[in-house]
């Protein structure tokens, strides 16, 4: 492996194009692979032409012109035996002038158009030519991810010199066995160079042999860092945690309901996990209001019980607030210290909470990310239960794994509502064992979801006046495209005034994630006590609002939002016996995709049904967001293609781990040179 600027012509300048690319070695280069291909292998006559298609032409500059216009542009004819193109420029270079002579021979690529003087080829590659050329190449031509200023010819030049001159070093570091007989060497060469036998629509589709072998080890390499983490996690030993005899009794007593069976068998999985002297890492999926906070509340009495502090971060001050209230109203009746901690909490407040928690008076710590900042330590921490896990990032949770004391590590609980598609948790939750609650309490209702044109608004705020008038609470939550709590904040803040207003005789609250956790939470008590008919919000409620009594749900511009974030939000209804509604408002027109979207939020209720179609139209890092797959990074992998390799990935990453651990670093090394390096035994 060379650095790129070893490379002949590349200086300065185009080692900084190069690099934008993250490409900074020859390596870099060999797996920087095409995204697409093209046939320049026959010269076509100009009397054969389509609009809209790409092809190499042959011919004579008859003329050079800049013509008059808004933009100055360079037109050249181009002619050969059986007709003529325009050669169109925009950007007009010394050596374009140069090459571009009357009587000069060239050959140009690219893509014909319609233009002002017939058809036309823009910004075409050329390449002078004498009566010695010789023909074109007999192999398909890569087309690169590029970045202004760095030419397909120039990628495809240094990636011909890195091919030549550096793939012998490559290393084979999956053993043969695994990699169905393609050496890595020629894979690369196959892909980077294709023959013109090549099969296109495999190629196009990444399924070629060639790319699969790549596609492997790349998923090999994932499946290692997630084993390498769990093994990190492990290291250290944690608490056997025997099952609550007593404390565990004592709360579903003092419940209104029962646990489902699915609550049950989770449960159960728990404590299994807690009986053993290594820590437990379990990841808890369920669709919305299937009960994942009662089976955090049971797994918490198991460690209360024998003697050891149990922290529950959650990613928004709301959220944390909700499940303080939830776990004060549960175990203080218990004889039980529920503390709470968040970033806003200063002076005395922060201090006298810190102490608790040191001195093990705190048995029970709720808050947010505060909870692993540097000043916090824990007397006994046994374990960590961690929700909506994909807002937080992978280092976030292992930083916990040190607020246990030397001798032991917490166990870990991860719960999300969000449910994840099975390729994505293989990948970015790998290190967890999981379990799903796949079961609804009795009693909830299906709720019917609509998509109405936002011109009808009008239809549904006199909806909401009906509703409200029967008795019943009803949410309208407010977006915005810009990612801004503040614009967010201002846009809910307009619609309250314009419903306050239109109808003077409604109880409206309002609650947005400028507002102070004091306030947010008064304003939720008394919508949840009733005292309020309608509940203007942003966002901010997607999670931990449980209010039976309301059964319409209004989502302005849903059209902006992911579905998994969609049917977060339409899960704050039907949470009881009345019969539900979720309004999508959304702007038109409203695109294909836009339209499929919406289609399957009206025709599915199950979160991971909409999760699967979630990943197939957003892909990964839009679904879990950037901080959860910082550390996935796929480059020539994509998980909603390639999920039918990933079992053997997983099994294969095993076998690396026991019986060639040496080539554990080198694999991390080539896929994920900017992941964090766990120690592990």
């Amino acid at each position: 492996m060379a650095l790129i600027h070893q490379l002949q012509g590349v200086g300065q300048a185009t080692a900084a194009l190069l690099e934008k690319l993250n490409l900074f070695t020859t390596d870099d280069l060999l797996f920087h692979l095409p995204r697409d291909y093209e046939d320049r292998s026959s010269i076509i006559a100009m009397n054969q032409l389509q609009v809209g298609r790409s092809y190499l032409l042959e011919g004579v500059v008859q003329s050079v012109d800049f013509p008059a216009g808004k933009r100055k542009s360079m037109a050249v004819a181009l002619q050969d035996d059986f007709g003529k193109v325009t050669l169109r420029f925009y950007h007009i270079y010394k050596n374009l002038t140069n090459t571009l002579q009357v009587g000069q021979r060239v050959r140009v690529f690219g893509e014909i158009r319609v233009g002002a003087r017939g058809l036309e080829l823009y910004h075409p590659e050329i390449k002078a030519i004498h009566a010695h050329t010789p023909l074109p190449k007999t192999q398909l031509t890569a087309i690169y991810p590029s970045t202004d200023g760095l030419t397909q010819a120039k990628l495809r030049e240094y990636v011909k010199q890195a091919l030549q001159q550096h793939s012998d070093a490559l290393p084979e570091l999956i053993p043969s066995q695994f990699c169905n007989g393609y050496a890595l060497k020629d894979a690369l060469f196959y892909i980077h160079e294709p023959p013109l036998s090549a099969n296109m629509q495999q190629l196009a589709q990444g399924s070629h042999p060639a790319q699969q072998r790549l596609i492997f080890e790349e998923l090999v390499a994932h499946q290692l860092s997630l084993l390498a983490r769990r093994a990190y996690i492990q290291q250290i030993q944690a608490p056997a945690l025997p099952s609550s005899k007593v404390l565990a009794k004592q709360l579903l007593a003092g419940l209104p309901f029962k646990m489902t069976h699915a609550q049950k068998r989770v449960s159960k999985e728990i404590a299994d996990d807690l009986k053993q002297n290594k820590p437990m890492l379990r990841l808890v999926q369920g669709d919305v209001g299937a009960g994942k906070t009662l089976v955090a509340g049971i797994a918490a009495c198991h460690a209360l019980e024998a003697d050891w502090q149990v922290a529950l971060m959650a990613p928004t001050e709301i959220l944390a607030e909700q499940h303080y209230l939830n776990f004060k109203r549960w175990f203080e009746p218990l004889g039980l210290n529920v503390a709470w901690l968040s970033g806003k909490q200063k002076g005395k407040a922060r201090s006298a909470a810190e102490a608790q928690i040191a001195t093990g008076a705190a048995q029970l710590v709720i808050g947010t990310h505060a909870l692993f900042q540097d000043s916090v330590k824990f007397a006994k921490l046994g374990l960590v239960i961690i929700d909506e896990q994909h807002r937080f990032g992978v280092d976030q949770r292992l930083a916990l794994r040190n607020k246990g004391d030397a001798q032991y590590t917490p166990h870990q609980l991860v719960m999300t509502a969000t449910p994840i598609p099975r390729t994505l948790a293989m990948s970015a939750y790998g290190d967890l064992d999981t379990s799903i609650i796949d079961e609804l309490p009795p009693g909830r209702t299906p709720i019917q979801t609509v998509a109405i044109p936002i011109d009808r608004r009008e239809e549904v705020l006199q909806r909401i006046a009906n509703n409200c008038a029967e008795g019943k609470q009803a949410y309208w939550v407010c977006t915005l495209v810009e990612q801004s709590e503040t614009l967010d904040a201002q846009a809910a803040e307009a619609t309250y005034q314009e419903i306050q207003q239109r109808f003077p005789e409604l109880k409206i609250g309002l609650v947005h994630g400028k507002m102070k956790a004091d306030d947010k939470q008064r304003v939720m008590q008394q919508f949840k006590d009733n005292q309020l008919q309608l509940l203007i919000a942003t966002t901010v409620i997607e999670v931990g609002v449980d209010v039976p009594n309301a059964s319409l749900m209004i989502i302005e511009n849903a059209e902006r939002l992911g579905l998994s974030q969609l049917h977060q939000l339409r899960g704050r209804v039907g949470r009881g016996a009345l019969a539900s509604f979720c309004v999508l408002l959304y702007k038109t027109p409203l695109s294909k995709n836009g339209h499929e979207r919406l289609s399957i939020l009206r025709e599915s209720n199950d979160g991971f049904v909409i999760a699967e179609k979630d990943l197939e139209l957003r892909g990964p890092g839009e679904m879990l967001g950037t901080r959860q797959t910082g550390d996935l990074g796929f480059r020539v992998a994509k998980l909603e293609r390639d999920d039918h390799l990933l079992n053997q990935a997983h099994d294969v990453a095993q076998q690396i781990m026991q019986k060639y651990p040496q080539l554990v670093e080198p694999l991390l090394k080539r896929w994920l040179p900017e992941a964090p390096r766990y120690a592990y035994v």
